[in-house]
Order: structure tokens, then sequence, then C-alpha cells
């Protein structure tokens, strides 16, 4: 019977060892309440706890997304702006953190959603819809110092927010579009008149290039004549010393007599003494002939 009871207690005692026994991941931490008041706190590992007298809260640690959900935000210049926006967040890993985290606010991720909700309207309701899309990291700075601010109490640390949308009414994002597509078609037609120009420019360049190498060919090839003129006349200077045009007149016989033509020369001119002078030829006098 003594035996029995001994077993019985090894028995219950194995099997209140084993429902007290708590393991937490490091991605918790553990806050262990004796009879409803707060008694120790539970890092990582293995923990025990008395069964029915204590009980255990799990609190996770780990980088947490909240989605602040889309809502309808009047801006500054009256128009109706769809704004959603995202927080992340973590509890802070130390114990007095941790306790804040479940002591001093009611479900603090639910409070972390409407307090980002109540902070962007009041900021984008200050912007227009201009400036709030084009100042979207400014607003998510804004946030998140708000949100620092107000959760300092709450043993939690905002790690970043961002804005998923900041979409205007249909009507407005129509015209807008509208107004994005005639700015890009200006575009393009300046782009292509530009380059119109440009190959007008290039052409003309090439034509006024092309205009000077013939007018220097030009005056390359009168000045070539020029030169051929001016050697001539330096030789008939020179061999026929004061009977430039004379010696035209020759070059002149000369073709003519290359092509079996007759010509008739006076024989009183210079031309008969030269032609005389250059076949060795001594031309005779009229008294002489008639001798």
């Amino acid at each position: 019977m003594g035996q029995a009871v001994v077993w019985t207690g090894i028995a219950a005692a194995v099997i209140i060892f084993f429902m007290g026994v708590r393991v937490v991941r490091p991605t918790h931490r553990g806050l262990i309440e004796r009879l409803g008041k707060y008694n120790r706190f539970a890092e990582p590992g293995f923990s025990w706890i008395i069964p029915f007298i204590e009980e255990m809260y799990y609190v996770n640690v780990t980088e947490v997304m909240v989605d602040a959900e889309p809502q309808e935000i009047i801006t500054n210049d009256n128009l109706n702006a769809r704004v959603d926006a995202q927080v992340y967040f973590k509890v802070k890993v130390d114990e007095q953190s941790v306790k804040s985290a479940i002591y001093h606010v009611n479900n603090y991720q639910y409070q972390i959603v409407n307090l980002a909700r109540t902070t962007l309207r009041n900021i984008i309701g200050t912007l227009t819809l201009k400036s709030a899309n084009s100042e979207r990291g400014k607003i998510n700075e804004e946030l998140q110092k708000t949100l620092m601010k107000e959760t300092a109490e709450w043993g939690i640390e905002i790690v970043r927010t961002e804005l998923k949308e900041i979409d205007p009414p249909k009507d407005v994002q129509e015209t807008m579009n509208k107004v994005v597509k005639a700015e890009n078609e200006k575009i393009a037609a300046v782009d292509f008149a530009t380059a119109t120009e440009t190959m007008a420019d290039g052409a003309r360049r090439a034509e006024i290039k092309k205009a000077d190498g013939v007018k220097q060919a030009r005056v390359l090839e009168a000045e070539g004549e020029a030169q051929a003129i001016k050697l001539v006349n330096e030789a008939a200077n020179q061999y026929f010393v004061g009977n430039a045009q004379l010696l035209r007149r020759l070059e002149t016989v000369e073709k003519a007599l290359t092509n079996n033509a007759k010509i008739v020369i006076p024989s009183n001119t210079e031309l008969i003494n030269v032609i005389g002078e250059m076949a060795g030829i001594v031309p005779v006098s009229r008294k002489e002939e008639h001798k």
C-alpha cells in the first residue's frame, strides 16, 4: 500500500514537472506571472513554471510589418487622395521594454496602425496632391519621427515606414495622364525638329565645303594659267625682245600651218623677217629683186 502511494506521488511529480516545462525560442521573450502578478523574465531556452499557479506570456521580438490600410485623405488643394502605408517595428529585447509592450499599451499592433493612419491624415492634409507625390521621402521621415515619439513608452522600436500609394481620384488621374502624354509628345517633337535641323545644317555645311572646293580648284587653275602666261611672256621677252605680240602671231601661224592652211603674209611685215630668221633665210629687198 505504502509503495503504491510512493509510485503515485512520483508519477504526479513527473506529470507536474512536464506540465511546467516551457521553452522560449530565440525569436521570443517570456513574461512569467504568478497568480496574476508579474514575477520574472524568461530568456530564450528552457524555463519552468509552477502549473496552475504561474503563467508564461510569449512576446515576439522580431521585426513585424503592419499595414496602415488604405484611407481617403483630403489634401490641401481639396482633392481626395487614396493613401496607404506600411510600418515596420519590433519590440526591444530587454526586460523593461518587453514589460512595457505588454503592460503599458493594449494590443500595440492595433494601436500602431491607428496612430499611423491619424499621423498620415495630419501630414498629407497640409500638402497638395502634387507635393505629396514628390515628397514621399519627407512624409516617411515625418511619419516615422511621430510614431517613435508616440511609442517611446511602449518598449517598441519603429524601424521604418513606407508609403505604398498616394493615388488621386480617377478623373484627376486621367487628366494627369493626358498632361504627361502631351508633355512627352512635345519633347518627342522638339527632339525630331532638332534632329532635322541638325541634318539640314550638316547638308548645308557639306554643300558649302563642296562649293569652297570648286572655288579653290578654279582659283588654282586660274593661278596656273596666269603662271603659264607669265612664263611665256618671260621667254618671249628673253628671246624675242619687244616682240611678244609677234610671238603670239607666230603661234597662230604655226597652228594654221599644221592644218595645211595657206596664209598670205605682207612682205613688209616684221613677221616675214622673224619666219626667215627662224628658217635661216634672209629676206630679199625689193630693190635687189629688180636687179
